[in-house]
């Protein structure tokens, strides 16, 4: 009985493109009380594996978060194994606006301890006890509510390439982070603002409805499906698009442009530029902006000292490579003294 992957993300690419089926890029999450997360995540693999499936999804007692693709001629055949599980029938799907061949390259499912890290131990927060869902419509209205406050409730390297407009931005690198700083932000307004939250796909602004309403605030609210299908009913419905810039997506893509606006810039020239790289020298590899120029000035690196290192023979490559872990710790997403022009 096969449970995990048995083939390289290499040998999966090379299938990919020899079969070139058309694929569906989609994410979905759920908070639910789950008791056995390990016989979950068996399942789903040995159900997802024969479909195709490749992706991120994580399994906790709290619920499920997944990030995958499909061939879009195996849609069905997913969805009806989802509703034949009870706490997933019906679940919302947000499909992504734009649709890769190699957005991911193996099914990768985990057990965590938490579908999304917050850092709180407190046994009385229900996460499931969550604020009030809004489509884009309503989202809309009360964004333009004089008593509304809203707040961005990803990343500061997501924020920086889109955004709401006039919305709170926290400039943290996690969302554990982020959740005692906004607190203490907002800590006046439990009783009268209206406070509005929106992420990526819902599943943070979820979580951080629940915590925000369990310490008391009145009025919250967050953006159903995120951003993510916020983009989808605006061009569906034909509505007014009050996001600017690119939405930051976690595969392969790393964006889906909402509105023309660029409004971050290189990390390096200071172009404007929202296109997100990973530098090339895998003993960093950090997350930032590169424009195309300074992509060819400095070979798909973060700076100079990268670039020499990634010029030196692999062996030599490897020297640094050693005892190098690649974590929010020690390489700062879009943090680096090399780049200059880091907002």
């Amino acid at each position: 009985m096969q449970l995990y992957n048995k083939l390289s993300a290499q040998e999966v690419s090379e299938i990919l493109e020899k079969k070139a089926k058309k694929r569906i890029t989609l994410s979905f999450y759920k908070y639910a009380h789950i008791e056995n997360p390990r016989l979950l995540r068996d399942h789903l693999f040995l159900s997802w594996n024969p479909l195709e499936v490749l992706g991120r999804i994580y399994v906790a007692k709290e619920g499920i978060n997944a990030q995958l693709s499909l061939p879009s001629n195996q849609i069905e055949a997913f969805k009806s194994h989802l509703n034949t599980i009870s706490f997933l029938k019906g679940v919302r799907l947000n499909v992504a606006i734009e649709h890769k061949l190699k957005s991911f390259l193996k099914l990768t499912i985990k057990v965590r301890n938490k579908i999304v890290a917050d850092g709180l131990v407190d046994d009385k927060f229900d996460v499931t006890k969550k604020g009030i869902h809004l489509n884009a419509i309503e989202f809309n209205n009360l964004l333009d509510h004089k008593n509304t406050i809203c707040v961005d409730m990803r990343n500061h390297y997501e924020s920086e390439i889109g955004h709401f407009k006039n919305a709170i931005t926290p400039d943290v690198d996690t969302f554990r982070e982020s959740l005692p700083i906004i607190e203490k932000k907002l800590s006046k307004h439990k009783e009268n603002k209206n406070i509005l939250m929106y992420c990526t796909g819902g599943i943070r602004c979820e979580k951080a409805s629940a915590y925000f309403k369990h310490k008391g605030f009145k009025k919250v609210y967050q953006l159903e499906g995120g951003i993510i299908e916020y983009a989808r009913q605006v061009k569906n419905q034909n509505l007014e698009n009050k996001f600017i810039g690119k939405n930051f997506v976690f595969d392969e893509r790393r964006g889906e442009r909402i509105s023309d606006d660029i409004i971050s810039k290189c990390h390096q020239c200071g172009t404007p530029c929202d296109d997100h790289v990973n530098c090339k020298n895998e003993a960093c590899h950090l997350l930032f902006i590169q424009c195309e120029s300074c992509s060819k000035k400095f070979n798909n690196c973060c700076s100079d000292q990268c670039t020499k290192i990634i010029e030196m023979p692999l062996e030599k490559q490897k020297i640094f490579r050693k005892d190098t872990h690649n974590s929010n710790k020690i390489f700062k997403k879009g943090r680096s003294k090399s780049l200059k022009f880091k907002n």
